[in-house]
């Protein structure tokens, strides 16, 4: 029997309640189809550690988790921490270093739920968002000097390598090639940006010569909101650099319904660190405790997580799963519309997953 390693990381807010009941989840899908054993390691890193400690992890973290076979993530981010020492001193903490170069996000309306976009049915919003996710907006390059004086400069430098670049546009072809449409809109804002864009987009005319396959298109990024918006049915694929992709990826959550059921993969494609998983909604510190996160975007991460994994028939009874039980609007939680707890879902889940037959 192959056994998993993985590191769980709940962080602040709800991640500690979604990630348990992640957790519960994918040990019923495990024994349920019992080709394979997941143990989790808890790391109990993020704000509560830092108020403790004056950092949001130990020094020597990613060495302890560097040897497991994927990362669990709740969330980051404390009302009373500032949010760039939190998503610093954690997730991109992890997510640099270990070169999870490739964050996907794919969005679907999930059955029962409605979108809030007109006459948008099932079928007709089905994208995966590409985001570069380890230069650009988020390099980290820049500084603050004469910090309180009429004279205070502050700096952020968007770095783009082509290395960064081209690895993530081949990516994202890659990934294109593997749908059935066969389709990628790469998102640039070369018009404006006329340097690191324009070189983004150089690169990929040249990366797409090589996919002749590969129906492609490109948008500025602020067209592209409206397209979203507006025809939805037209995307399929898309990539985009860091800061584009994490607003056009929130974009997409809110239009399939909720920013509770949208899930993240942090990928190091090659595999020489692990990769990292993690529901998109944050840590909404407006709800910790009272037992209405959603957890389906949990869900729905632990289902690209066992696809990683290798383990592609339990990641299919569990998207299942999770589709039966998001028909049903009894099972809806706030976010949605409805009142169902987080435990609710989790067990409509559980017990979904025990009597699937198929």
């Amino acid at each position: 029997m192959r056994s998993y390693r993985i590191a769980s990381i709940p962080g602040d807010g709800i991640g500690p309640e979604v990630i348990s009941a992640g957790e519960k989840v994918l040990q019923v899908v495990a024994e349920r189809d019992g080709g394979f054993k997941l143990t989790f390691d808890r790391f109990d890193w993020g704000s509560d550690y830092y108020k403790t400690h004056g950092i949001m992890m130990p020094k020597d973290g990613r060495d302890q988790i560097k040897a497991h076979d994927a990362i669990f993530f709740g969330a980051v981010g404390a009302p009373d921490v500032p949010d760039h020492i939190t998503l610093w001193g954690l997730r991109l903490a992890i997510c640099q270093p270990f070169d999870q170069y490739a964050n996907v996000r794919p969005t679907r309306v999930l059955p029962g739920i409605t979108s809030p976009l007109r006459h948008v049915k099932d079928k007709e919003l089905d994208w995966v968002i590409v985001r570069e996710n380890s230069e650009g907006e988020y390099a980290g390059v820049g500084g603050r000097v004469h910090q309180g004086f009429p004279e205070e400069v502050a700096t952020d430098v968007t770095m783009f390598t082509r290395t960064g670049v081209e690895r993530i546009i081949r990516f994202a072809f890659e990934l294109a090639r593997s749908r059935p449409r066969k389709k990628l809109t790469i998102v640039t804002k070369s018009n404006a940006q006329r340097h690191g864009m324009v070189m983004w987009d150089d690169i990929a005319l040249e990366v797409a010569a090589k996919y002749p396959d590969v129906t492609w298109d490109k948008m500025l990024v602020d067209a592209m909101t409206m397209r979203m918006v507006i025809k939805p049915e037209t995307l399929d694929t898309i990539v985009a650099t860091n800061l584009h992709a994490d607003i056009l990826s929130d974009l997409a959550a809110a239009l399939a319904g909720s920013l509770g059921i949208a899930p993240t993969a942090n990928l190091n494609p090659e595999r020489k660190f692990p990769s990292m998983f993690e529901p998109i909604h944050g840590s909404a510190f407006d709800i910790v405790g009272k037992g209405i996160a959603n957890p389906i975007g949990t869900f729905w991460t632990s289902v690209m997580m066992l696809e990683h994994l290798g383990q592609p028939k339990a990641a299919q009874r569990m998207m299942r799963a999770i589709e039966r039980v998001t028909a049903d609007v009894k099972f809806h939680t706030p976010d949605l519309g409805g009142k169902a707890r987080t435990d609710d879902v989790t067990e409509a889940v559980c017990a979904t997953l025990q009597g699937d037959n198929t």
